[in-house]
């Protein structure tokens, strides 16, 4: 008999795509009805995260988080993926939803990983296999009905939020190509670390963390510490300690819950209008997500 999959990694895995989706739903909540900086919280999510796991690592005593310092390489390596990976994608991310709403902005989102089969196709001169021929044309169509509504004479979302969600699906394909040659020599925690922490200080020079704005009450303050805390730290944690009891191919499969996760809290608790184009377009790019993630290279 072939040996089970933990339930503990399916839980983690599921909860830390689930409180991805949320987060993003209410940071959507905090810009549209308490005026939050996107900016702002961008900067105080991953200096947060950043410090808290650099503080983790020092408890566990894992010498990678000086080590990554003594290689010049690795060291442009980590600012490169803090840069254009770690930032670009989280402010991509939260402009998208200023201009549009959680939903599209994380559907757009997940478009990422056909960039990396491109990316990976022209690297190696190699024509992309059929599995991954189908997943682009599925995200393509996805696109389509997400962006048009079907009709091709007119935009269905403004061309703002068009840009900004595919430049979010290009950072997320950053994100997950910039750190490889890092995470090949170090453990992940001192390289998101690193990164998150980074990351926060490039928007420190735009929106000071102590120069808070927007309307704050006890929704708001729940909202933030949820985006920070649970929507980013505790997220990430128990998605990489899934990765660890189930691999990296369930954990990315069953993370494909976050976008669904987004457009039905979305639908719900903000009254977002999704019509059935959005929802063959949704469709269409979580069976490309399926594809690419349940291939075994």
């Amino acid at each position: 008999m072939g040996k089970s999959i933990p339930a503990g990694g399916i839980a983690k895995a599921l909860a830390s795509a689930l409180l991805w989706g949320i987060s993003g739903t209410f940071a959507q909540y905090v810009f549209e009805e308490k005026h939050i900086d996107p900016s702002w919280l961008v900067t105080m999510r991953l200096l947060v995260s950043g410090f808290t796991l650099l503080v983790f690592g020092a408890f566990k005593r894992d010498k990678d988080f000086i080590l990554i310092w003594q290689n010049k390489r690795d060291v442009v390596q980590l600012i490169l993926f803090a840069m254009l990976g770690m930032f670009a994608v989280q402010y991509t991310y939260f402009a998208a939803i200023v201009a549009s709403n959680a939903a599209t902005a994380t559907v757009l989102q997940y478009t990422g990983p056909v960039f990396i089969v491109v990316y990976f196709a022209i690297l190696q001169k190699k024509i992309p296999v059929a599995i991954e021929l189908a997943a682009i044309v599925l995200a393509f169509t996805g696109v389509f009905f997400l962006v048009t509504h079907g009709d091709i004479h007119s935009l269905a979302i403004s061309s703002e939020a068009f840009v900004w969600g595919i430049s979010s699906a290009v950072a997320l394909m950053m994100y997950s190509i910039l750190p490889i040659p890092l995470l090949q020599k170090y453990s992940s925690f001192p390289v998101i670390g690193w990164g998150m922490l980074l990351g926060g200080i490039i928007p420190v020079f735009i929106a000071a963390p102590w120069n808070i704005t927007g309307i704050w009450d006890v929704y708001t303050f729940l909202s933030v510490s949820f985006i920070i805390l649970l929507g980013s730290l505790a997220a990430f944690y128990m998605y990489i300690t899934a990765v660890k009891e189930i691999g990296a191919q369930t954990a990315s499969l069953l993370a494909c819950t976050e976008p669904l996760a987004a457009v039905l809290l979305s639908v719900c608790w903000l009254h977002v209008s999704f019509l059935w184009s959005d929802w063959v377009g949704t469709i269409c790019i979580l069976i490309t997500i399926l594809l690419l993630s349940s291939m075994k290279k």
